[in-house]
């Protein structure tokens, strides 16, 4: 396959992995809404499903997404490696400062993508449950969580 079909092939794909990383996004924001507020809306903690799926299962779905746009992305600047370090040259002037610079941008990148890894939570006791599924009420009645 030649470069440019290839490129056409990969933006496609990135372009729709966006895509529905919004509307899946969309979907566990305003369709299958939290706890709270399927209280607020339902007028009691309902279970939400869209295609058999719930609000975490879809999260799961939008995570796999993001991994497939991220190795897209990644192939896409190794085809265009050449271009981003001739942009790179004609932008920063010195080759020291452009090594820096680079250095310093490929660490914030890596730092952004894995810093989900080194952090610890805020832990807090739970407020009863409410609207989190963890209530004593949807254990007595066999509800799942």
């Amino acid at each position: 396959m030649s470069r440019p079909k290839a490129n056409f092939i990969i933006d496609a794909a990135m372009l729709l992995c966006g895509a529905a990383l919004s509307g899946i996004g969309f979907l566990m924001k305003f369709v299958l809404i939290p706890g709270k507020e399927r209280v607020a809306v339902y007028g009691r903690n309902v279970d939400l499903f869209f295609l058999g799926l719930d609000r975490h299962e879809w999260g799961t779905v939008h995570l796999l997404i993001a991994f497939i746009l991220f190795a897209l992305l990644v192939t896409h600047i190794l085809l265009h490696l050449r271009f981003i370090l001739n942009m790179t040259s004609g932008i920063i002037a010195g080759q020291r400062i452009r090594k820096i610079a680079v250095a310093l941008f490929v660490l914030l990148s890596r730092l952004c993508a894995l810093f989900a890894f080194v952090v610890q939570p805020e832990v807090r006791e739970g407020g009863g449950g409410e609207g989190r599924g963890f209530g004593k009420g949807r254990m007595e009645h066999g509800l799942r969580n």
